[in-house]
């Protein structure tokens, strides 16, 4: 029989107590009873009584709010999210790691703020995509605003790749864009160049050769694209779009060239061509057709 001094429950009841003002009590002791919170979430986490944890941690968060330490509560929000998670409470596995979030900016903390709503976004792909999107987008928007657009990478990606998995294909590649965008702040041209090829097959995927070719068109102002072999490699694909040449489109699609691309666009690349070529084609030579009109003027 535990003693009542690693009894959770004893703790919690200690601890709210101290927390509650009476006749003999003019003055919460957040101190005290934030610490008998935090014995209790572990007693608690250590005995698979994820419920009682989870209320325990959202608790001491609120302690270690009350006696002005944000980074501890972030921490303890953190695991509250975390058990949330476990017990397939969606809701606020959202809330509480926004929460947590919350915290670490007030500390000035933007990378673990970041993090934060990485981590709830990533645990809630499945569950709720479009929540989880929201965070991903909020994720990146913390580090931009410290420009610190390289440590969002991976986040830009994983929003795409899941916008992918909802057939959003605009979403997906306006935030490929997006990656290319912050790549190209950073010099990181590699990124750079394989975020604007990525863009375009998503387009070309989603038969908006209109779009694919104006984005092409917008990223091939830019020096470091133009000079890469992504830029070839697009440039080889609209052109067999353009003839109308299925083959040659799909030989491009299942080429190594795009190997170092991200699975989620990798796959789409090799599905190429899913749009009426055709279509393309004749769109493409009555273009042509309009310019040497305009031309003759």
């Amino acid at each position: 029989m535990s003693s009542s001094s690693s009894d959770p429950d004893k703790l919690m009841t200690k601890a709210d107590k101290l927390t509650k003002l009476s006749f003999t009590r003019w003055n919460a002791d957040w101190k005290s009873a934030t610490s008998l919170y935090e014995q209790a979430a572990i007693a608690y986490r250590f005995r698979k009584d994820n419920e009682k944890a989870k209320d325990a941690f959202e608790k001491a968060s609120k302690g270690q709010e009350m006696i002005s330490s944000p980074w501890d509560a972030a921490k303890h929000m953190e695991s509250a999210a975390a058990l949330a998670k476990e017990l397939g409470r969606w809701n606020e596995v959202s809330d509480f790691y926004r929460r947590a979030s919350e915290l670490y900016r007030e500390c000035g903390r933007p990378q673990p703020a970041s993090d934060a709503l990485a981590k709830g976004a990533s645990a809630l792909e499945e569950k709720s995509p479009e929540e989880a999107i929201k965070m991903y987008d909020e994720a990146c928007s913390v580090l931009e605003e410290d420009g610190k657009e390289q440590m969002a990478f991976d986040l830009y990606r994983a929003a795409a790749a899941l916008y992918i998995k909802m057939e959003k294909y605009s979403d997906a590649a306006a935030f490929f864009l997006r990656l290319g965008s912050a790549a190209d702040k950073c010099n990181a041209i590699n990124s750079q160049c394989k975020a604007y090829l990525s863009a375009i097959i998503i387009y070309l995927y989603a038969h908006d050769f209109q779009q694919a070719q104006k984005c092409y068109n917008d990223c091939s102002e830019v020096q470091a694209f133009l000079n890469s072999d992504q830029n070839r490699c697009a440039t080889k694909l609209l052109s067999a779009y353009e003839e109308g040449d299925a083959e040659e489109v799909k030989r491009i699609g299942q080429s190594s060239a795009f190997n170092h691309l991200d699975h989620a666009v990798i796959r789409l690349a090799r599905k190429l061509p899913t749009g009426d070529l055709q279509a393309i084609k004749k769109a493409a030579d009555d273009g042509e057709d309009s310019l040497d009109e305009d031309d003759l003027t």
